[in-house]
């Protein structure tokens, strides 16, 4: 076990438990506890975004997704970037304008109904639960690979400190654990980018060139259709990232910690400019990985590639670089579990408990204490799934996470938002049918059900031919909202005139 190593893991740590103790000082009402008192600005909040953004998916399963299977793994980097311009455009202000702590309180803005809060609360948790998973199967490989234990004890590891750092800090902890966490993986990002540009002479066509017989797949690693033959596959895959983004509840939530409409811009303009300088470098991330570490390397450390990263820092920069690299890595993982963790409890404290168990009169304490208990059940639930997922990608798991968002979730926030017509029962479908068909989908897939043994939870023939659904499950969401309105005939027009203002305003009529 390499002494670097562990120095460099106690430091980051240490580091964030020390953010913890003094964020948990100033965590006293659930104000704080889920939205940070509202008190960031809108470059703090931008980095806090792209702490939460970038996750073990991004710079663990991107880059070995672009090491193994070149132009399709990219194709994750391009969905997420662009995907900001949805949440920019569309989402962020009248989000931030019409909610209090969570999605679900936005929609109740419009429609007072317990009902769609509870299916908005649970919707909430099945997203959080998928990504997950995906966070806590980067965080067992990883540990598992530096510090030779068993992949169980590394997850265990990982959902007891996140449990800390949510239990203990709240929103507060949590935002500066994802700020510092922002800078330390930029910087890492942009010191092996350059020792790998400079191992190609700073030649950028040099590198392009040299990749198309760096790996086993010759030229057709800089082609499309190496992992996504087919071109539905494609299209479906893009859809989940375009769209997703403006439908996750962790990134969602971080508009409420902000004081105001303008401040959420802000924090989004900061955030699209650092998420897409970090993306245009997974490019030499992945094929950094390719020709300098193998594919045969990269695939023995961790089949679905996740350990690509660390093994092209320890390639470039010895084990002082792969320390760190790591060590930021634990740090992404740490602080992107510990918003997911903060997003699933608020839905259950806040939604369930304190408004529809407690119908809005649930004490400050009592909230708190749910809030607590439901940070402990969200982590243990989501530490016993990750168990049995060791060797899927984590980047693949995230799109089916992006999947299940924006089926289940955009359709009702842009109908909620824009359409007049729009009422309970519309609201109450679309949400239903757009996470009903996409977990049902996702269990009739390959990823679920492959013919290859051990490629999957199941040996056998697909269902469902499409590894993320979201081609068919998106428009079932927003087509079931559509039948849901139109088959109802309550109308709601005066509380859409007061959505409107509001959503572009802030103004409470």
């Amino acid at each position: 076990m390499n002494s670097t190593v562990i120095i460099l893991f106690l430091l980051i740590v240490g580091m964030t438990l020390l953010i913890t103790y003094y964020a948990a000082k100033r965590t006293k009402t659930t104000n704080e506890f889920y939205t940070a008192g509202g008190g960031l600005t809108g470059w703090q909040n931008g980095l806090a975004i792209s702490g939460d953004y970038l996750s073990a998916a991004s710079f663990l399963g991107i880059a070995g997704a672009i090491s193994l299977y070149g132009f399709d793994g990219f194709l994750f980097s391009i969905g997420y970037l662009v995907a900001y311009l949805v949440v920019m455009f569309i989402v962020a202000e009248p989000l931030r304008n019409l909610g209090k702590y969570t999605l679900a309180d936005m929609i109740h803005a419009r429609f007072d109904a317990k009902k769609i809060r509870a299916v908005a609360a649970l919707n909430t948790i099945t997203i959080v639960i998928f990504y997950m998973i995906a966070q806590l199967v980067g965080a067992g490989a990883l540990i598992q690979l530096l510090f030779k234990i068993d992949y169980w004890i590394a997850v265990l590891i990982v959902g007891v400190m996140m449990t800390i750092y949510v239990i203990f800090g709240g929103m507060t902890a949590t935002s500066w654990v994802q700020i510092i966490k922002a800078v330390l993986l930029m910087l890492g990002t942009v010191i092996i980018s350059f020792l790998v540009l400079s191992r190609f002479h700073f030649n950028i066509f040099e590198m392009f060139t040299t990749m198309k017989s760096a790996t086993p797949l010759g030229e057709a690693y800089l082609q499309p259709g190496v992992k996504y033959t087919t071109p539905l596959d494609t299209i479906s895959l893009m859809i989940a990232l375009l769209l997703g983004t403006a439908g996750l509840p962790h990134i969602l939530m971080r508009f409420f910690t902000v004081k105001d409409a303008k401040t959420a811009r802000s924090s989004v303009i900061w955030a699209t400019w650092i998420v897409g300088i970090f993306y245009v470098m997974t490019i030499f991330l992945g094929f950094g990985a390719a020709a300098f570490v193998g594919s045969e390397a990269i695939q023995s450390s961790n089949a679905a590639g996740n350990m690509a990263a660390p093994l092209l820092a320890q390639v470039l920069g010895g084990d002082v670089l792969m320390s760190f690299v790591s060590a930021v890595a634990f740090a992404t993982i740490l602080a992107v579990v510990a918003g997911l963790v903060l997003s699933g409890a608020s839905a259950f404290a806040h939604d369930i408990y304190g408004q529809i168990i407690k119908k809005g009169k649930a004490k400050e304490k009592e909230q708190m204490r749910a809030a607590k208990y439901a940070s402990l059940g969200v982590s243990v639930l989501s530490i016993l799934l990750a168990l049995f997922a060791q060797n899927l990608n984590v980047a693949f798991l995230v799109s089916l996470a992006f999947c299940v968002a924006a089926s289940a979730n955009l359709p009702v926030i842009v109908y909620t938002i824009y359409w007049k017509r729009f009422n309970t029962t519309g609201a109450m479908t679309g949400m239903l049918s757009g996470l009903i068909s996409s977990i049902i989908l996702v269990i009739l897939s390959p990823n679920v059900i492959s013919p290859v043994e051990g490629a999957a939870f199941f040996t056998g023939d697909p269902i469902f031919p499409l590894t993320n659904p979201a081609l068919l499950s998106v428009p079932i969401g927003f087509i079931g909202a559509i039948i849901g309105t139109l088959a109802s005939s309550k109308q709601d027009a005066k509380q859409f005139a007061e959505v409107k203002v509001r959503a572009n305003t802030g103004y409470r009529l």
